[in-house]
C-alpha cells in the first residue's frame, strides 16, 4: 500500500464497527461521503486488498508499442550508437520519422546499457547573502550584451554598476563589446559622481582577474601574478575586488539587467535613438528617473564612499613596459611611437632600456613615458577607431 492508502483501513474498520460516521471518515480522508461509502463496501468485501487502486499492475495505455520499441532499439544500437539522448531523439524524429520523446529515448538507451554522455550536476544549495548595510561598501558591476537599439542601430553591450546596499543604479555606459575601456569609464563615472567604494563585486572576466596559467620568472619569485590593467587601477585606488563564481552570486545586478532590458529598450525606442553616442547621452536622464522608483533605503544611513584622488585621470590609464629600439621608438600593438630627444642630448635616456609608458585616450590618444616624457606617434592616432590599441585607454 502507498502512504495515502495505509490510514484508510483503520478508518474504514471503525466506520464498519459504528464507531465513526461516514461523514467523519470522509472528512479525515479528504474524500466525499459517496467515495467513502464505496471504499467501505470494497473493504467489507475484499479486506485490505480491496483498497488498492484497480489500475495497479496493468500496463500503461500510453506505453510504446513493441514494434516501435524494437525498431528504436535497433537504431540506437547501430547508426545512432554514441549519440547523446537529445541528439538521438532529434535523429529518430527528423530522419526516421519516429515520434519519441527525449525521456523515452533516455529510458531505451539506459535499458540498452548506453550511459549518459555527460553526468548531470547535482543541484547546489545556495544561501542568500545579506546586502551590505552602507552605501559604497560594495558595488556590483557587470556587462550585458543585448539588442538595446533593436533593429535601429548596432549591437551594443551595456556596462553597469549598482550599489549592493540600496540596489541603486550608479553608472551606465554603452560600448560595442565588453572591454576594459567600458569598465574604466564606468569606474570614472562612479568615482566622480559618488566616490570610491570599499570593494567591487564582479565575475571572473579576464579584464578583472587573470585566468591564464602563465607565470613569469619574476612572478614565480614574488609568489603572485601581476594584476590586469583594471586590477592595477583598483590597487592604486585602494578598492578591493571580489570575484563571483556563479551568476547567482551576483543576482542583484542580474535582476537589474532584466529591468533595463525591459524599460531601457522601450525608452530608447520611444526617443528614436539609433547610435551609441546618443544612447550614452540619454543614460544619465534614464538613471535619474529609475533610481527613485526602485532604490531602497540602506540599513545604515552613513555612507562608506571615499573621495576620488586628484590624479584620477592618471590612475585610469594603461601602463606598458617596453624596450626602446635603436631608433628611439616603442611598439604598442600595431602602432610605433617615437620617443623624442631633448636639445643637446645625442641619445634618448631610454635607449635600449625597459621603460614604462602610460597611455591616455584624451587629447587624441596621448601617451607619455614615465615620469613625464611625451611620445610623438609616427602615425596619427585615432582613439575612436577600433584597430588602434590606444582605444583601450581608460578615461
Amino acid at each position: 500500500m502507498s502512504r495515502k492508502e495505509v490510514p484508510r483501513a483503520g478508518l474504514l474498520k471503525a466506520a464498519l464497527a459504528g464507531k465513526i460516521s461516514n461523514a467523519q471518515g470522509a472528512l479525515a480522508l479528504h474524500l466525499s461521503v459517496r467515495q467513502f461509502q464505496r471504499l467501505k463496501r470494497r473493504y467489507a468485501a475484499a479486506g485490505a486488498a480491496g483498497l488498492l487502486h484497480r489500475l495497479r499492475g496493468r500496463p500503461s495505455p500510453r506505453r510504446l508499442g513493441p514494434e516501435l520499441r524494437a525498431r528504436a532499439a535497433a537504431l540506437l544500437r547501430t547508426p545512432y550508437d554514441g549519440l547523446n539522448d537529445c541528439h538521438a531523439t532529434e535523429k529518430l524524429q527528423e530522419v526516421e520519422g519516429l515520434r519519441l520523446s527525449r525521456s523515452s529515448v533516455r529510458r531505451l538507451r539506459r535499458a540498452l546499457g548506453q550511459p549518459a554522455k555527460r553526468q548531470r550536476r547535482a543541484r547546489r544549495a545556495r544561501m542568500r547573502r545579506i546586502p551590505e548595510a552602507q552605501m559604497g561598501a560594495l558595488v556590483q558591476l557587470d556587462a550585458s550584451p543585448f539588442a538595446w537599439l533593436e533593429d535601429r542601430g548596432p549591437a551594443l553591450t551595456l556596462h553597469g554598476a549598482i550599489d549592493d546596499a540600496t540596489s541603486t543604479g550608479l553608472a551606465l555606459v554603452f560600448r560595442p563589446t565588453e572591454d576594459l575601456h567600458g569598465y574604466a569609464t564606468l569606474l570614472r563615472q562612479l568615482c566622480t559622481t559618488s566616490g570610491r567604494p570599499l570593494a567591487l563585486y564582479g565575475d571572473r572576466f579576464g579584464v578583472f582577474v587573470r585566468n591564464d596559467p602563465h607565470w613569469t620568472l619574476a612572478e614565480q619569485l614574488r609568489g603572485t601574478q601581476d594584476p590586469t590593467h583594471f586590477g592595477r587601477i583598483l590597487q592604486e585606488l585602494g578598492i578591493g575586488f571580489i570575484a563571483a563564481h556563479s551568476p547567482q552570486a551576483k543576482g542583484r545586478i542580474e535582476r537589474f539587467w532584466q529591468t533595463l532590458q525591459d524599460r531601457l529598450v522601450s525608452e530608447l525606442r520611444l526617443r528614436g535613438i539609433r547610435t551609441m553616442a546618443a544612447a550614452n547621452a540619454f543614460l544619465p536622464e534614464f538613471l535619474a528617473d529609475l533610481t527613485p522608483r526602485f532604490a531602497r533605503a540602506p540599513a545604515d544611513a552613513t555612507a562608506a564612499w571615499r573621495p576620488a584622488p586628484r590624479d584620477l585621470a592618471a590612475v585610469l590609464s594603461c601602463r606598458y613596459t617596453r624596450v626602446v629600439a635603436q631608433d628611439n621608438t616603442i611598439r604598442l600593438g600595431p602602432r610605433w611611437l617615437q620617443l623624442p630627444r631633448r636639445r643637446g642630448e645625442p641619445l634618448s635616456p631610454y635607449l635600449s632600456k625597459a621603460a614604462t609608458f602610460v597611455a591616455y585616450p584624451r587629447a587624441g590618444g596621448r601617451a607619455q613615458a614615465e615620469p613625464h616624457a611625451p611620445l610623438a606617434p609616427l602615425h596619427p592616432l585615432h582613439p575612436a577607431r577600433g584597430d588602434d590599441i590606444l582605444t583601450e585607454q581608460l578615461t
